[in-house]
């Protein structure tokens, strides 16, 4: 089935980015058109089924939310993303209120976007991609939205998720208010959740007795980690009120504390002593250990210094050379030991003429 996109933007450069961006789909059902006003998006709609309008919202003659509505006009189950300098919130607000699946700013970051177009195509999720499971933990999985569910409904949330340390998606329940920087918003939670084990490592701590809280913005966000492996999400308006923070925080704690006992029971560990690493189940760099890095440093310590060096260190300390004289130094230094044989029972040929060693050479 093929799936039409018109791309409408008055900056050639533009059009080209998002074009070359979308082909790395690599979706041979996918084709994809230009327009560089309103105007002409709206003839090159009359001529194709449009299934996904990518609009900037300044456009020449009209702007692109207009454009949004006559194209809906004429293909009513398009889905629209629109391209804005505006980042006030009343501004997207309204955007988003008049029906665009999601507003992007410029620079576009590419991997949102490629996302948004994915769910505004239906497409097999790949930049975004479900967990896959087997039947068995799919009915566990389902145990655990149950869980996110009620929560949800219980504390007025908007959405609650609960994260994999790959930044996907394991369970969800609701939606954001803009899911347009999904994507990057779950890289940079999970982020803050690779550096909180770090401080619960470096702290101590037998648990992970740490929580997030960002208020304000389209949501009150609340973040927790279950597991080293694990994290929760939740979204919200006034959660994170003073007079609703303490509810809000005893019930995400209680509910953690519930997913944890169900993901368990799906057979899934993670110990606070485990180092993470780049293999397919972590996005953290390998880290030495706190051994490993000791016994580093005990060796640099106790490497014995060149005796040459130590003597030239020596010879340097007991002298008030001034700054201008450190390069004539280390200079003297590399003329008188840099050409000395590595090899203590081979004399260099100088010193072999001083010993009168040369035939022919002497007396």
């Amino acid at each position: 089935m093929d799936r039409n996109i018109l791309i409408v933007d008055d900056q050639r450069d533009i059009l080209r980015l998002l074009h070359s961006t979308l082909d790395t789909l690599k979706n041979p059902d996918i084709k994809i058109f230009e327009s560089p006003s309103g105007e002409e998006a709206l003839l090159e709609s009359s001529r194709h089924k449009i299934h996904l309008l990518v609009t900037d919202y300044k456009l020449p003659g009209m702007s692109g939310v207009e454009l949004m509505h006559k194209v809906r006009a004429r293909h009513p189950e398009v889905k629209v993303i629109i391209i804005t300098g505006m980042s006030d919130r009343k501004s997207r607000d309204e955007i988003l209120g008049a029906g665009a699946l999601a507003i992007f700013d410029k620079p576009i970051p590419l991997a949102d976007f490629l996302d948004m177009a994915e769910r505004g195509l239906d497409l097999v999720q790949t930049i975004f991609p479900p967990e896959k499971s087997s039947p068995k933990a799919e009915e566990k999985h389902s145990r655990v939205s149950d869980l996110l569910a009620n929560f949800r409904q219980d504390i007025k949330a908007e959405a609650v998720f609960l994260l994999n340390d790959r930044g996907l998606v394991q369970a969800r329940t609701g939606k954001l208010h803009d899911p347009s920087m999904e994507v990057s918003l779950i890289s940079t939670l999970m982020a803050i959740h690779s550096a909180s084990l770090k401080v619960v490592r470096h702290n101590h701590q037998e648990g992970l007795d740490a929580y997030h809280v960002f208020s304000g913005g389209d949501h009150d966000l609340l973040f927790i980690p279950v597991t080293p492996l694990y994290a929760l999400l939740v979204a919200g308006n006034g959660l994170a009120s003073e007079e609703h923070i303490l509810e809000s925080v005893s019930g995400l704690l209680a509910l953690r504390t519930q997913v944890e006992k169900s993901l368990k029971s799906m057979g899934v560990t993670g110990e606070l002593h485990q180092v993470p690493t780049t293999d397919a189940k972590s996005a953290s760099p390998t880290t030495p250990g706190p051994a490993s890095v000791k016994q580093a440093g005990k060796a640099a310590v106790e490497a014995p210094p060149s005796p040459e060096m130590e003597a030239l260190l020596k010879e340097a300390a007991g002298k008030k050379a001034k700054a201008v004289d450190t390069d004539d130094f280390w200079n003297q230094a590399a003329q008188k030991h840099g050409n000395k044989p590595v090899n203590s029972d081979v004399i260099s040929l100088e010193e072999a003429r001083k010993l009168g060693l040369i035939p022919g050479e002497g007396k």
